[in-house]
């Protein structure tokens, strides 16, 4: 007497799984037909996740997504949308390993090196050299592979203001306008600049002054 095929419970809107223990026939057609099924479920489960994301909702976005990287573990696109989408979260340590896994996978995805930066990077205001130079290294691996990588010069921008390498600023923020000239946040920061560059001066001319006072002090 054959088995009557049942289906595992699954979310609405994805493919059902078949349940392997109702699954008939040879060990290797089994097998199969498991591996057909797996992939068949992750490739749904991929492309829910990447809708969710895509609307900016990415606690909904990593349920699905966590859920396709357990059906398809060696999948870059997986990796890549689940990196991302813990980067939005702000759970950098989780994106970290995922993104660095995918950029041996699919080492020619511009976006890939974008999110892996943005995962080095963390929070800018709190980020150490080390993140930051790992951050500028994947941000330009992205420009290398595409010099039109949305966001990557403009983000640029903002880590060399961090460390008030003023003109690596000035060049990245006037690359992020040549790529979209309607960008308001890099023509605000250019702006900012030189307002910048002039507290340094002043703040260096006034060190130098009182350093002076303090020698003729001493002396």
């Amino acid at each position: 007497m054959s088995k009557k095929k049942e289906k595992q419970q699954s979310q609405p809107g994805e493919a059902p799984l078949e349940s392997p223990d109702t699954i008939s026939g040879d060990g290797a057609a089994v097998e199969q037909q498991i591996a057909e099924e797996r992939r068949r479920l992750g490739y749904a489960l991929l492309q829910e996740g990447a809708r969710l994301l895509s609307q900016r909702r990415p606690g909904e976005a990593a349920e699905k997504l966590e859920r396709a990287a357990e059906y398809l573990p060696d999948s870059a696109e997986v990796a890549i949308n689940l990196g991302g989408t813990y980067v939005l979260q702000k759970r950098y340590s989780k994106a970290v390993p995922l993104l660095e896994k995918a950029s041996k996978l699919a080492p020619d995805d511009a976006m890939l090196w974008s999110n892996l930066a943005a995962a080095y990077l963390g929070r800018l205001e709190i980020s150490g050299p080390k993140q930051q130079k790992k951050a500028i290294e994947a941000y330009e691996r992205a420009l290398e592979i595409n010099p039109r990588t949305p966001n990557v010069h403009y983000n640029l921008g903002l880590v060399y203001k961090d460390q008030k390498e003023w003109e690596s600023a000035r060049s990245a923020f006037l690359n992020a306008l040549e790529v979209y000239p309607n960008d308001n946040d890099a023509q605000y920061w250019l702006g900012k600049l030189d307002d910048y560059e002039q507290q340094e001066r002043r703040s260096g001319k006034n060190e130098s002054t009182l350093s002076d006072q303090d020698r003729e002090d001493y002396d």
